[in-house]
């Protein structure tokens, strides 16, 4: 009866009546109106249902493609204004509200297009389809625009809690230089130790960075003229062995914490002002990443690829009444592999058996290795993974509102060659000479300036990060696990002893003793550090997967 109507009162276009048309042509009317929704939001109400809605609809549509075209244009040309825009909290909660409305009024336009479609008209096997593509285009376009808003929303609050609010940074001689630490304040330990040092600097307009990796057993550090600490240290932080580096954090954070009025980081401020005076370059800001919690970002960003060139132990508890450790709790092998965050971080911070400039080139290697993953594709399908374990484990004073060009910055940063140095050895002296303990700062002042003049030229081809000197002198070797002499490992088959008193039989030879897990364990257990430190000197050399 409304066939008929619709066909003797003149009302024959399909698109718009569509009772008096053919089913083969109900069908392809309703694929061409979810198309048009999905390419030109509001179109198919014009052509086919309210045309008022479809003119506001496509004036809203209109608008966004124009923004949209802007904010490309302003990325290609000004990329650190977008970001600072995205991170601003105003302006990104401004934009996550937009996502949310333009998500539901698309979903609320795709629902008024299944009105227009008129499903009962369409053949019985065409029904389902038809709803099926709605429903996967419905997914496609305003759950895409949700899932924005939502990454915009966690954005907000990881930005929120872990960047500070205040005045902008400007360049230093053309550079932005920061003090990165690996804090680890364990329950075995008094107050929190940055075991891992090292300050990034990065040239303000290339984005060229090189990274100076300070020991933790660094000693005499020096202060710059206006630091608090000088009436303190007139010297420098030269009380002996007590004075190494990384005990600074926590002696100012519990004695001296009122030379840096209104600082929520007192022993942060004064390990910037250790590293400035001892490389003669002003730090102007500070990160802290929780060790612990390091193995967290590593599993949310889905493990690291490394080239390692050599076995790395995982160190075990320390024998009661003893300077020793027991036999590791296992074996990083050598070889390219991707590490999730528990051997991230023991690769990252074991130092058993060998020296702290093998850990120092393993932990610039895990840097370089996060830097390179760290890529658009990651972000997005990790990233609230990522942000979570960010804020847990990340403490700064970077400024949010500068958040932007340090982003851009790390762009640039990602296709050029991370250039590195160590303040000790290799690049300065041997082991043997103790540069650590007593430090030649005018050496290192010029050094240092001389290596970012070189920075400036061409970057070279990535190598691995080079193997450090073959063994510490005793006076270096800082670490508890390192100080007690090597027992000599029993005659080759005869019975041993392991460090505990345990007896052990069938010791295999030496000579012809292939590299496993089982025989770096078996001289673990009897004590034979100086094999084992012979095996594994070359477990520095590393390069990113």
């Amino acid at each position: 009866m409304n066939e008929q109507y619709a066909a003797g009162s003149g009302y024959t276009d399909p698109v718009r009546y569509p009772q008096a048309a053919a089913p083969g042509v109900r069908t392809k009317r309703a694929f061409i109106l979810l198309l048009l929704t999905l390419l030109i939001p509001g179109a198919a109400q014009v052509v086919a249902g309210d045309r008022r809605l479809g003119r506001r609809a496509l004036k809203v549509t209109f608008t966004v493609w124009a923004v949209a075209v802007a904010a490309v244009v302003l990325a290609l040309t000004n990329r650190a204004l977008v970001i600072d825009v995205l991170t601003h909290g105003w302006a990104s909660f401004l934009i996550m509200v937009v996502l949310a409305v333009l998500a539901v009024a698309w979903a609320l336009l795709f629902l008024n297009t299944l009105r227009i479609i008129r499903p009962p008209l369409l053949e019985r096997g065409v029904r389902p389809l038809v709803a099926v593509c709605l429903a996967l285009l419905m997914i496609g376009t305003s759950g895409s625009l949700a899932y924005g808003a939502y990454l915009l929303n966690v954005s907000r609050q990881t930005f929120g809690s872990i960047f500070a609010s205040g005045p902008s940074l400007d360049p230093v001689d053309g550079r932005y230089n920061f003090l990165l630490m690996g804090g680890d304040a364990g329950e075995d330990r008094t107050g929190l130790r940055p075991d891992s040092i090292s300050m990034i600097s990065v040239d303000a307009k290339t984005g060229q960075p090189v990274t100076f990796s300070i020991p933790r057993n660094f000693q005499n550090a020096q202060f710059p003229a206006d630091s608090p600490l000088n009436d303190v240290y007139p010297t420098g932080y030269d009380c002996g062995d007590e004075c190494i580096i990384n005990s600074l954090y926590q002696t100012v954070t519990e004695n001296y914490a009122d030379l840096y009025p209104g600082s929520d980081d007192p022993g942060a401020e004064a390990m910037m002002d250790a590293v400035s005076g001892t490389l003669g370059l002003e730090v102007q800001g500070y990160v802290i990443v929780d060790m612990e919690g390091f193995s967290h970002l590593i599993d949310a960003m889905g493990g690291i690829k490394i080239n390692s060139g050599g076995w790395v132990p995982i160190t075990a508890g320390e024998i009661p009444g003893t300077n020793r450790h027991y036999p590791p709790d296992g074996w990083i092998p050598p070889g390219a592999q991707t590490l999730d965050g528990y051997h991230a971080l023991w690769y990252a911070r074991s130092r058993e058996f060998v020296t702290d400039y093998h850990r120092i080139s393993r932990q610039q290697c895990v840097q370089q290795a996060m830097i390179a993953q760290m890529d658009p594709s990651t972000l997005l399908t990790r990233f609230q993974a990522i942000a979570s374990a960010g804020e847990e484990i990340v403490e700064t004073d970077l400024p949010q509102d500068q958040l932007g060009s340090f982003v851009d910055l790390a762009l640039k940063a990602k296709g050029l060659t991370m250039q590195r140095m160590t303040i000790g050895p290799p690049d300065f002296g041997s082991a043997a000479e103790n540069f650590v303990t007593y430090p030649d700062f005018n050496l290192i002042h010029a050094r240092v300036q001389d290596f970012l003049a070189g920075t400036e030229a061409a970057p070279a081809e990535p190598d691995p990060v080079p193997a450090p000197a073959e063994e510490a002198a005793p006076e270096e070797a800082a670490p508890a696990e390192e100080a007690a002499p090597a027992e000599a490992a029993p005659d080759a088959g005869t019975d041993g002893e392991a460090a505990d008193g345990t007896p052990l039989t069938e010791v295999p030879q030496e000579e012809e003793a292939e590299i496993t897990v089982e025989y770096l364990q078996y001289l673990a257990e009897i004590g034979d550090d100086a094999t084992l430190g012979s095996i594994l000197n070359n477990n520095g050399e590393c390069s990113p997967g």
